[in-house]
């Protein structure tokens, strides 16, 4: 049952004022069935069907709206997502035709992130209408899983530390009845040595913790989803320049991705056994913080030299992998804003993806383009490992050189989950530095569409 609500509805031949989405083939023929007063008001608004542009023309006694759209045979996500920004409170309906993906953008469209702002915006919700009754509720769930995301990005460090984030998680758990559990103290010294070697110089009310939920029926197959919770990151004694913090609020965006898709996994109900594990921490600077040149134990036995201790999620992540691992999952799925080299090699909206498996990597990336979620594949190329040797330990977390970064923080991590297990690592920015219709600036999801869509497919 729709929520009455929810900015998308079935359409029940309610009144609804009418969209008509236009592209520069149709656009002939679109004036062609327009009066000549509407020819007026679309030429005085010099549309041209480009899109997103948009024209408001007379209807009778009431309106409605010319949308630019590439393709009015193949739409995107995107095509209707400036209109959901920009149009008054209010019902519409698509005219010739149903919204299809673009419901998912009329949803996020409308997106605002103003929990700090003394009156939030006024507007009143831009409801859709489709025929397609079937696709509002998943479409519903993958943006609120989206929304998710921006928010818990969005919200700054002091109020998204680690305890914070545990509440998050367990306000997830609770929701679907599965199991939750928390190591904190001397049991995460123990448990999780470099989780509390990363944390142990934040302040008591920000103090480090591995987050565990666990859902489903046993006898299904186990998928483990792990996501970097560094909710802020100073870069600990190798401390960041002031401009390289600015937005360290969003190091807990991988976190923030593995929460949201293991909440759509519960609300579909899809058959596997979920292991949702979130190291949070906050990689602070103190008289105890860990130093350049010290060694951390893992879980998983491998001593860690400290090269850099800026490169801590990483360390965090190979705790929380080795925990995964003991499970033996039929598929491991990890989410970090790991390196600024994927940025450099890839740009704000494109995450890095990295498989073990060419069948995974090539159906994640069918899945992020059939999603609007475009991701692109990294090596894991053997040859780079020997950046990580150490002349004391196991290995080091960081590179002397500054060669393939994102690819030797995939090797660091490669080496935490056991041969032979299903493994894809998403390298993303969690953010998006200008806004695009449907997708605001600020915190983001870029990688869990495409998640998603491979694991409805082996799954659903």
């Amino acid at each position: 049952m729709t929520d009455k609500n929810a900015p998308i509805q079935p359409d029940k031949g309610q009144k609804a004022t009418p969209i008509h989405l236009v592209d520069k083939k149709g656009l002939e023929g679109f004036i062609k069935s327009l009066s000549a007063t509407q020819r007026a008001a679309l030429a005085a608004q010099k549309f041209e069907a480009e899109g997103y542009s948009h024209a408001i023309l007379p209807d009778g006694d009431h309106w409605m709206v010319a949308s630019g759209v590439a393709n009015t045979e193949s739409l995107s996500s995107w095509c209707m997502a400036k209109l959901a920004e920009v149009l008054p409170a209010g019902t519409y309906r698509r005219v010739g035709g149903e919204p299809g993906p673009a419901l998912f953008g009329w949803v996020t469209g409308q997106y605002a992130f103003d929990r700090y702002r003394k009156d939030p915006s006024p507007t009143g919700p831009r409801v859709l209408l489709t025929g397609e009754v079937k696709a509002i509720a998943p479409t519903l769930a993958e943006a609120a899983a989206v929304m998710l995301v921006r928010d818990l990005v969005n919200t700054p460090a002091e109020d998204m530390g680690p305890a914070q984030l545990e509440h998050e998680a367990q306000i997830v758990s609770k929701a679907h009845g599965a199991e939750f559990k928390v190591t904190a103290g001397d049991a995460l010294e123990r448990g999780f040595p470099m989780v509390h070697g990363v944390g142990r110089a934040a302040a008591r009310s920000h103090a480090p913790r591995m987050i565990e939920l666990t859902w489903g029926d046993p006898k299904h197959p186990r998928v483990a989803l792990v996501g970097k919770g560094v909710c802020f990151d100073s870069g600990g004694l190798d401390i960041k320049p002031s401009a390289g913090m600015l937005l360290m609020k969003k190091d807990m965006g991988g976190a923030a991705h593995a929460l949201a898709l293991a909440k759509l996994v519960m609300e579909s109900g899809l058959k596997v056994r979920l292991h949702l594990l979130i190291p949070a921490v906050e990689n602070a600077v103190s008289g105890n913080a860990f130093r350049p040149g010290d060694v951390l134990r893992s879980r998983a036995g491998l001593s860690v030299e400290i090269g850099n201790t800026d490169a801590e999620g990483r360390l965090v992540l190979g705790d929380a992998l080795a925990r995964a691992a003991e499970e033996s999952p039929e598929l491991v799925i990890d989410f970090a804003t790991l390196t600024g080299a994927a940025r450099v090699a890839l740009g704000p909206d494109l995450p890095a993806l990295f498989a073990r498996r060419d069948e995974t990597a090539e159906q994640m990336l069918k899945a992020g383009i059939e999603h609007d979620d475009r991701c692109w594949r990294l090596p894991l190329f053997d040859g780079y490992r020997e950046y990580l040797k150490s002349d004391i330990a196991d290995l080091n977390n960081s590179s002397s050189n500054g060669f393939a970064g994102a690819s030797v923080g995939a090797l660091f991590l490669d080496r935490f989950v056991p041969e032979g297990v299903d493994w894809a690592h998403f390298d993303t920015f969690a953010w998006r530095p200008a806004a695009k219709p449907g997708r605001p600036k600020g915190g983001d999801a870029l990688g869990l569409r495409a998640a998603w869509g491979l694991l409805k497919g082996r799954y659903g």
